[in-house]
């Protein structure tokens, strides 16, 4: 294999699966160990799109946009959902929370309420790390850059030990086949959170109906109740209610 093939190839693994062992490369590319970390070492150095870390590489590229950047966009709707969210959560009661902007809002609303709260999301971690009335379990792991989540093997074992009441997520993209995110990491690590949880709520915008992300995570069944803004359409008000899940559409 010519050297920019593989570095061709090697990238693209990465950018797929957000972050990719040594280990794996070298077995996904059939070549040698000090071969992978040198190529690492050049596209760290030269392409920009990926960051080496501890055992591996992790992907920095610009498919997923900052998590800055995201947190702003569409914000009042996102508020609204999670005003709406933040009144089905009991105090007292143990909440799981993804990642994402969506889900931060929702930990803004949540401030107040006395809680259990696990999270694998550093942003929420920071909102409230510091409130005396929330009980603050922490999902460590490999911390997905841009998005502050943290992912991986580590993640999925610390999940496997907890039990909520109810798991508030976010997804890249919803299809009759089901929910989408946009790694393969990201989606090892939230399967085990569907795991986790007695009541399964999506949380996100119209935009994603109809529309696929990279990794398939799980069928409609999964989701117990979907929030979504007004601009969800009739066919998949229909969609939704014929597959059992419980929709709660929040106007403007």
């Amino acid at each position: 294999m010519l050297v920019d093939e593989r570095r061709t190839k090697l990238l693209k693994k990465i950018e797929e699966k957000g972050f990719v062992s040594i280990q794996e490369l070298v077995e996904s590319l059939q070549t040698s160990e000090s071969t992978v970390r040198r190529d690492l070492e050049y596209l760290d150095e030269t392409s920009k799109q990926i960051r080496r870390t501890r055992g591996g590489a992790a992907y920095v590229g610009e498919s997923i946009t900052a998590f800055d950047d995201r947190r702003f966009q569409a914000l009042g709707q996102k508020e609204r959902i999670a005003r709406v969210v933040a009144d089905l959560i009991e105090p007292h009661e143990v909440v799981l929370l993804d990642g994402g902007t969506t889900t931060l809002e929702v930990a803004r609303a949540l401030l107040g309420k006395p809680l259990q709260v696990v999270t694998n999301s550093m942003p929420i971690v920071g909102l409230f790390v510091n409130q005396p009335n929330i009980e603050l379990i922490v999902i460590g792991g490999y911390v997905y850059p841009k998005t502050g989540v943290a992912l991986g093997d580590l993640a999925v074992a610390m999940l496997k030990n907890v039990h909520a009441r109810r798991l508030v997520m976010s997804v890249g993209g919803i299809t009759e086949a089901g929910l989408f995110n946009s790694n393969t990491l990201l989606v090892e690590t939230e399967r085990q959170m569907l795991a986790a949880a007695e009541e399964v709520i999506v949380v996100t915008d119209s935009s994603k109906f109809g529309h696929r992300a990279l990794a398939h995570l799980a069928p409609l069944s999964a989701v117990h109740r979907l929030v979504v803004d007004g601009g969800v359409s009739d066919e998949w008000r229909e969609i939704v209610e014929k597959a059992g899940i419980k929709l709660t559409v929040v106007e403007d």
